[in-house]
């Protein structure tokens, strides 16, 4: 009988001293206690090489933090103990914070990134420590001093007054539209979310300007920087190359430089843009800008497509099955007809239009 009173007695010690702390843990799941924010990936990367003079930097978090929070004050960027002037914003479906800076950064240069303890979770719960990391910029190439497009460059896709898709195209990158709402972004079937949408045609977000802050405001600094750049690259002066094949480019190989159209530019067959990694390129075309059926503009000698700007007054028109590569600053509107496809941005004061299309974001 002792010896099975004992039993008893061990068996519901061990029961107590399982089921407390199962109890603590269900209530700690419960709470959704959130840790100090932590960042989970940066751009560039602590110690990179070669980064843009003219790209945001970027820090991702692993989880939301209040983008309040998220300030010229708490997020700088520095070279040789100066303070680097830019714009600070928060991308909150995507967790990142964003430094656009205001003019493009040096060459050869080494920067220090620094997120402070100043930025904290959606519990107000603060960094415990800064994140501090370090990045050089690449060397200069040949060609123009590159066009910042400042926090345009978040959206792969960016207009002012339409964007439409005939289904099904393939956007990869964050699509922006303001001053115009929602309703004007159509073909997507999009699924509303708060501060912003998805679409099974986009990897990646779909911004308006009707949506909550600070999407709207974000918007809003985006269509001026994309004002910004398109009057940096059409003020661009003494061309390289002017009125090159008297606006017909097919069949030509593009070297690095500042090219100059006082009319519409087409492409009515295969052009070449080539050149090294860190060569730029800035085409201002007066006119229209097209580029016929199943024509394809190539890349050789380690060109990149975020090297390479197309400013146009008119209009911008890839035909069916044209494949396109750089970033389009169109004055008006951009087409992308049936099976085209871009390597790059489109940003355009007006709107943008596809037709079964795929637009990629240019690596970075």
């Amino acid at each position: 009988m002792i010896k099975s009173k004992s039993s008893k007695i061990f068996l519901a010690i061990l029961l107590v001293i399982i089921i407390i702390p199962m109890a603590f843990i269900g209530c700690d799941a419960s709470m959704s206690v959130l840790g100090s924010p932590e960042v989970s990936s940066t751009f560039p990367s602590n110690v990179a090489t070669g980064a843009n003079i003219n790209g945001t930097i970027t820090a991702t978090f692993a989880d939301s933090v209040d983008s309040t929070t998220i300030n010229d004050a708490t997020f700088t960027i520095s070279a040789g103990g100066l303070d680097i002037s830019g714009i600070v914003t928060y991308d909150g479906p995507n967790k990142k914070a964003i430094f656009a800076p205001s003019m493009n950064l040096g060459y050869s240069t080494e920067y220090t990134a620094t997120l402070t303890t100043g930025v904290k979770n959606l519990e107000s719960t603060a960094m415990t420590e800064a994140n501090v990391w370090t990045f050089t910029t690449a060397d200069a190439g040949i060609g123009p001093t590159p066009v910042n497009l400042r926090t345009a460059a978040n959206y792969v896709m960016l207009a002012k007054n339409a964007i439409s898709t005939i289904p099904n195209s393939v956007i990869t990158g964050d699509v922006g539209i303001s001053p115009a709402a929602e309703t004007y972004m159509t073909g997507f079937s999009q699924t509303d979310s708060t501060g912003y949408a998805t679409s099974t045609q986009v990897t990646g977000f779909l911004y308006a300007a009707d949506m909550v802050s600070p999407t709207s405001s974000n918007l809003t600094t985006a269509v001026e920087d994309m004002l910004t750049a398109y009057g940096d690259a059409a003020g661009r002066i003494t061309p390289d190359f002017s009125n090159l094949g008297a606006g017909e480019i097919g069949s030509l190989t593009l070297s690095p430089g500042l090219y100059n159209w006082t009319s519409s530019v087409t492409v009515g067959s295969n052009v070449t843009i080539s050149g090294g990694a860190n060569d730029t390129w800035i085409f201002q075309v007066t006119g229209d800008l097209s580029i016929g059926s199943d024509f394809d503009v190539i890349l050789s000698g380690g060109a990149q497509a975020k090297n390479i700007v197309w400013q146009v007054s008119g209009t911008v028109t890839l035909e069916a099955g044209a494949h396109f590569e750089g970033i389009v600053l169109s004055q008006t509107a951009i087409t992308l007809n049936t099976g085209a496809s871009i390597n790059g941005r489109l940003l355009a004061q007006s709107r943008i239009d596809l037709d079964q299309a795929t637009v990629t974001n240019p690596a970075m």
